[in-house]
């Protein structure tokens, strides 16, 4: 839920101008929030001629774990492995008709080399932990292999730089739900050009989410991001959360 609330004075004149027109809308780097439950329930149906390997690293989580049964449903091949952010897990889960063997960090190059070699055109997804997400993704970008990053947290900017400067394919985006997508897309749009617009109101922000999160969601985060830029004040610190099964 969000919240604006007007100055208690009429400012004088807009403190914004319209920029003019952009070329078009401009995706949002970076979102999250859970998209609607029937989008992994109801993943049943495969895409004709759609097959490929996908390793999802995460899958001692709730999120990993649907996603990597939402990829087997679909007729995807699992990779039988996946990394946890923890060491010492020693642990093996299963996913459909499939037992994933987690490894900590310590082993991850090996591994995911290993992963490679066997299935040169795997694609990684990862739902692991805040703290694993730079030295996740550098990894893959070092190795080549392409990657969804739908974690949370991390330095965001060195993400993206470690994504441009290998030149490896990759979509940072931890919200999937194209509703979500499509209305950070808006906002950025009338960030872009509205600036200032906000100025004076002040920004409430609540959110909830599944319970077990580490961090404040992406989504959260991008759209103060935007209301920023329309001039609301909000400090990051001041986000309330709840969260749900």
């Amino acid at each position: 839920m969000l919240s604006l609330r007007a100055p208690p004075r009429t400012l004088s004149a807009s403190p914004w101008r319209r920029r003019g027109r952009l070329d078009g809308f401009a995706a949002p780097r970076c979102v999250s929030a859970a998209p609607p439950a029937t989008t992994l329930e109801t993943a049943t149906a495969r895409p004709a001629g759609v097959s490929f390997p996908i390793l999802v690293n995460g899958c001692t989580g709730k999120m990993g774990v649907s996603v990597a049964e939402a990829a087997t449903s679909r007729g995807l091949h699992l990779v039988p492995v996946s990394f946890s952010s923890r060491e010492n897990l020693d642990k093996t889960i299963q996913v459909g008709d499939t037992d994933v063997e987690i490894y900590g960090p310590s082993a991850r190059e090996d591994v995911l080399s290993s992963v490679i070699d066997e299935y040169p055109d795997v694609v990684v997804v990862d739902y692991t932990a805040p703290d694993s997400v730079n030295s996740n993704a550098e990894l893959y970008c070092k190795l080549g292999v392409p990657f969804v990053m739908g974690t949370t947290g991390g330095d965001q900017q060195l993400l993206y730089k470690s994504v441009q400067d290998s030149e490896n394919y990759a979509l940072i985006s931890p919200q999937m739900g194209k509703q979500v997508v499509a209305f950070l897309a808006a906002m950025e749009t009338i960030a872009e050009q509205f600036p200032g617009a906000f100025s004076g109101y002040r920004l409430e922000v609540l959110e909830s989410h599944q319970a077990g999160k580490l961090d404040t969601s992406g989504t959260a985060k991008a759209v103060i991001a935007c209301f920023e830029k329309l001039g609301a004040v909000f400090d990051m610190e001041r986000v309330s959360s709840y969260s749900c099964a």
